[in-house]
């Protein structure tokens, strides 16, 4: 079986796992550095993102957290472009937002919106009772 499947993987999967290889055993920053210069080479915006999703799902909650922020360090607070699906990805940014960030991206969103869409909100969110 991993005859057949060496012999039709594509050549840029085989080189980035040999770089995952080398990168863990190395160990260093600049191996780790390399393996990402490499991974943006030769994968999809889409494979990186599922595979950055898979490896982060192996940790404990913290340790997401802890990377995220050391690789977003300007970032904090605003959301980060959807991994797979906008609203997912914005009803989990909007749980950890705090009050004043929701608000703040509420008004810049809604404020960007066509006016037919901004017309279709407002008739779904007066339609609700407020929590």
């Amino acid at each position: 079986m991993t005859s057949i499947l060496k012999q039709h993987m594509p050549d840029p999967y085989k080189r980035v796992a040999r770089s995952v290889g080398y990168a863990l055993l190395l160990g260093h920053a600049d191996a780790w550095h390399g393996l990402s210069v490499i991974a943006t080479a030769r994968l999809t915006l889409k494979e990186r993102a599922a595979m950055s999703w898979a490896l982060l799902r192996s940790l404990p909650r913290d340790n997401v957290v802890d990377v995220a922020s050391a690789v977003l360090p300007d970032q904090t607070g605003t959301p980060i472009p959807p991994l797979f699906n906008a609203m997912d990805d914005a009803s989990h940014w909007a749980a950890n937002a705090n009050s004043e960030e929701l608000e703040a991206y509420c008004l810049a969103s809604f404020n960007r919106m066509a006016p037919h869409r901004q017309r279709a909100f407002l008739d779904f969110v007066q339609g609700r009772v407020a929590a």
